[in-house]
């Protein structure tokens, strides 16, 4: 007798999007996967393949010998901020920096692991814990998730422009600084691209466009990566180009048709869309190539 791999829907996807992005809790999400599956037995199967499977293999192991990981702090806005800082093993001069921002899940393995790729591409990456004012990021990701409903925005754009500050003073580093961000992440470094001035780069996967009032603020160039399948985040698309345009900003944006929201997430079996990640990926390397050399 052989398992039957339950089928996961685009309603199913969705649903879970909603509870990702703090809309619905944990017990209405249930409930409606219930539903749409049609026992609570069929959702129970399927919601671990909705998540992020934390023992899924890295891509750039933890030990990897071409690239070295520290865990540190680092000053912050008000207090330290945790962080996981990556450079190459044997660095070829200076290096362009590159900060890693993580989703609403805070500083978890796979987080890491994107640090450690970045870092393999010949850049120091440093991935912070935005979660370090409520004691850092815990191991269940729910509690996490949680933890981002206390947040202070303000206070996390202010620790992202000390990382910046932190990073510009690195001496392996050559003084420019980029963002990489995720889901909450890439809202977050849309905000940080609107918050220092000094920022050389910015690519937000799947982010939350700033105000339109703060756009003209951004000096740093945009790679701005969106899935086809995301009604939510996209709906602020067309504004967020107006308000570039007018502002005379560089940026270029892609859509993914038929990707999901988070497909870049190689841990999220339903979500993650290896041809629309390694596209972007590339891109995204290419441009901070470009614009940290």
């Amino acid at each position: 007798m052989t398992d039957v791999k339950p089928v996961i829907t685009q309603a199913m996807i969705d649903a879970y999007d909603e509870y990702t992005h703090l809309t619905l809790d944990r017990r209405r999400f249930m409930e409606q996967l219930s539903r749409l599956a049609g026992s609570g037995a069929a959702a129970a199967a399927i919601a671990p393949l909705l998540a992020a499977n934390s023992a899924q293999a890295a891509i750039v192991a933890e030990n990897d010998a071409r690239v070295k990981g520290e865990d540190i702090t680092y000053p912050g806005s008000g207090g330290e901020v945790k962080g996981y800082l990556v450079k190459p093993a044997k660095p070829a001069g200076k290096l362009g920096n590159v900060i890693v921002i993580h989703e609403n899940r805070g500083l978890n393995p796979h987080i890491r692991d994107v640090a450690r790729r970045v870092a393999l591409e010949g850049f120091v990456a440093l991935a912070p814990d935005f979660l370090s004012p409520l004691g850092g990021t815990p191991a269940d990701e729910d509690k996490a998730r949680d933890m981002f409903t206390t947040l202070d925005p303000a206070q996390t754009v202010a620790n992202g422009v000390a990382t910046v500050a932190f990073l510009n003073a690195d001496k392996v580093g050559n003084g420019k600084v980029g963002a990489i961000g995720f889901c909450w992440g890439g809202g977050t470094a849309n905000m940080l691209a609107v918050n220092a001035p000094d920022l050389a780069a910015s690519v937000a996967y799947y982010g939350m466009q700033p105000k339109a009032a703060d756009v003209s603020k951004i000096k740093a160039a945009l790679l701005l990566h969106y899935a086809g399948l995301d009604d939510r985040t996209n709906a602020g698309i067309d504004a967020f180009k107006k308000e570039l345009d007018a502002a005379h900003i560089e940026y270029t944006v892609y859509v993914y048709e038929g990707a999901n929201h988070a497909f870049n997430n190689d841990t999220s079996a339903a979500r993650y869309d290896k041809k629309a990640a390694d596209l972007a990926w590339g891109r995204t390397i290419a441009f901070l190539k470009e614009k940290l050399a």
